[in-house]
């Protein structure tokens, strides 16, 4: 008898759930047939890419037959200038996943634990899984990361620890003095993973540089992306930094040509349009101040945030409102992916966009009352 192809496959990989991604738009318009779809559902950049990027692909887009630099050398330079870190302590990625993945490959050995929150993003547990280390889970506590039961849970089998800081998906971050203690706790042995993409949104003075401790010689990896607040998302740039020891491990797993030509430009354009990043972090503190009035207004719940998405309550099953959002041409991410079914995850948008989103919630929100 032929025999299903689960039997051929490495261990651990059955029990990953596979990652959901927030719907693309042109699926929305040809499922229902619509023509006016908005998505507020990957925390992508309501104003779209940084025009001197746009301006570097158009540039560039004659010389995609030569392949790209292996090591990013001019997007490493400029970027250990605007971070005050030196190139070796630099490695880029095919988005932070790709980063997170490399992490895996470089320093999970079957068996070794690896203490994750919960919920968190999908792809710490996905590595994990997949190297055959031993997923341990940190509940989340008031919606945020809970770094003194990380510490406890740290054993003698521990090899990394994963913080998410603001934490996706509900925008809350443990604070300078909380990740100095822990780091103070945590074995020098054990490495930190920071995922601070959504760094650039923060406004809360307490919030730490997880540079700092880079330059401080700790076993730290920090990682960023240009995904959120450059608009680059849709090719794929995120970069870590760390000791040079422990970059080097990652660039020995990473594939040769990992970074395409077009992003490396386009994140050296990015970095350099300091504009368009002003003008989108102050439209995300705007809209936060004007989402949360009119969420409070409807008698709504919402964790607040220092990320450019809101997690907000509704109260009921969020799959039906996450149907209903989407036959108004509204894209937003439920809950139940995190196992929080009353929530929606919000990506803050325009004023345009915001308007059009309150207006739909609360008519849903009546109706289904």
């Amino acid at each position: 008898m032929k025999r299903g192809a689960n039997h051929l496959a490495r261990k651990g990989i059955l029990d990953i759930k596979p990652y959901i991604p927030g719907k693309p738009t042109g699926e929305v318009k040809r499922e229902l047939g619509l023509h006016d779809v908005i998505k507020l559902a990957s925390n992508e950049n309501p104003l779209g890419p940084s025009p001197l990027a746009v301006k570097a692909i158009r540039e560039a887009a004659d010389h995609i037959h030569f392949y790209p630099d292996a090591e990013s050398y001019e997007l490493a330079s400029a970027l250990s200038k605007s971070l005050e870190v030196a190139p070796d302590k630099l490695i880029f990625g095919n988005g932070g996943e790709e980063i997170v993945t490399l992490i895996g490959k470089a320093f999970i050995n079957e068996g070794e634990h690896c203490i994750i929150p919960h919920p968190a993003f999908d792809a710490y547990e996905t590595v994990v899984r997949i190297m055959g280390g031993i997923v341990c889970f940190s509940p989340l506590r008031e919606y945020r990361i809970d770094l003194d039961d990380m510490a406890r849970r740290i054993d003698e089998g521990t090899k990394l620890v994963f913080i998410c800081n603001p934490m996706n998906p509900t925008g809350t971050i443990v604070s300078r003095d909380e990740v100095d203690a822990f780091l103070q706790q945590a074995p020098s042995e054990v490495l930190v993973v920071l995922d601070e993409a959504y760094c650039d949104f923060v406004s809360d003075p307490g919030y730490p540089d997880g540079i700092d401790y880079v330059r401080q010689g700790r076993n730290v990896i920090v990682l960023r992306t240009f995904s959120k607040v450059y608009g680059l998302g849709g090719i794929r740039i995120g970069y870590g930094v760390s000791r040079p020891e422990v970059i080097r491990l990652l660039r020995q797993v990473k594939e040769p040509f990992n970074v395409n030509a077009l992003a490396q430009i386009a994140a050296l354009a990015a970095l350099r349009d300091r504009e368009h990043l002003e003008r989108t972090t102050r439209l995300i503190h705007r809209e936060k101040a004007f989402l949360y009035g009119e969420l409070s207004a409807m008698g709504l719940k919402f964790i607040p945030t220092e990320a450019n998405f809101i997690f907000i309550d509704l109260g009921l099953d969020s799959g039906v409102v996450f149907q209903r959002m989407l036959e108004r041409g509204i894209i937003v991410r439920p809950g139940d992916i995190w196992g929080l079914p009353q929530f929606i995850r919000l990506t803050i948008g325009t004023r345009e966009q915001n308007q059009r989103v309150i207006g739909a919630l609360s008519n849903i929100l009546k109706a289904e009352s």
